[in-house]
């Protein structure tokens, strides 16, 4: 059953059609401030430079790190301290409407407690796929993109929300080592 759910899932991204000039990165970032009157935080110019050192790191490190590194492409915003208190189901209309036409909904889950908000949408990119990870918890939120091959899509549809948390913790994580 899974096997055939994974397929159908696969064929229905295949059919997404792309729109190489939509930027629904930026309008997703300006509809969480707007709707939850928040700001992110820019990344400096450095930090953005340790993300490319951060990424081939992590191609000599292997594991999942690698294959979130593999994906060529990441964007990233971030929310903190910040409150995000507002009805979430009209949120998830809203999102759900400046999607749809270009982004397929993977994952939308919303927790009882502490509001925690996560959506995972995918884009056909050529012989690549976008994902979209949306995270947004009481005082802080994430979004996400990276262009990832259809090996590393394959394992994001067997376990989309650990996935989904790799993807957000790779992009955020501060590496020291």
């Amino acid at each position: 059953m899974k096997t055939i759910s994974a397929i159908v899932l696969a064929l229905l991204v295949l059919s997404i059609p792309v729109h190489a000039g939509d930027d629904d990165f930026k309008s997703v970032v300006k509809m969480i401030e707007q709707f939850y009157r928040v700001k992110h935080q820019g990344i400096p110019f450095l930090a953005k430079a340790g993300m490319k050192v951060g990424t081939t790191a992590a191609k000599i490190r292997g594991g999942e790190a690698k294959r979130i590194a593999e994906a060529g492409s990441i964007k990233l915003a971030v929310f903190e301290d910040q409150a995000f208190n507002g009805d979430f189901t009209k949120f998830r209309a809203s999102l759900n409407g400046a999607l749809n036409d270009t982004w397929m909904p993977l994952i939308q889950t919303l927790s009882g407690k502490g509001g925690e908000q996560n959506y995972i949408y995918l884009r056909n990119a050529g012989d690549k796929y976008n994902v979209l990870v949306i995270t947004i918890e009481e005082r802080e939120a994430t979004v996400v993109q990276v262009t990832v091959s259809g090996k590393n899509l394959a394992l994001l549809l067997k376990d989309p929300e650990g996935t989904g948390k790799s993807i957000t913790e790779e992009a955020t994580i501060n590496d020291q080592e």
